[in-house]
């Protein structure tokens, strides 16, 4: 399945090692939004945790 754009930023900011409330500031949302765009690529990318979602943006090219 493909990720929304905002996924996408939010996938960038966890595999740079922001937490979610750093994240959060950075994109200007909730941090309730966070956890769930997190909730919502776990599901799609069928990744256990977020140290699984940065290993998949980086493996597929996403971070440079």
């Amino acid at each position: 399945m493909a990720l929304t754009e905002r996924e996408e930023e939010v996938l960038c900011e966890v595999a740079k090692g922001l937490t979610n409330a750093e994240i959060a500031d950075v994109l200007f949302i909730s941090l309730g939004t966070v956890k769930t765009h997190l909730g919502s690529m776990q599901d799609k990318l069928g990744a256990r945790n977020r140290a699984e979602l940065a290993a998949w943006a980086w493996r597929t090219g996403r971070m440079s």
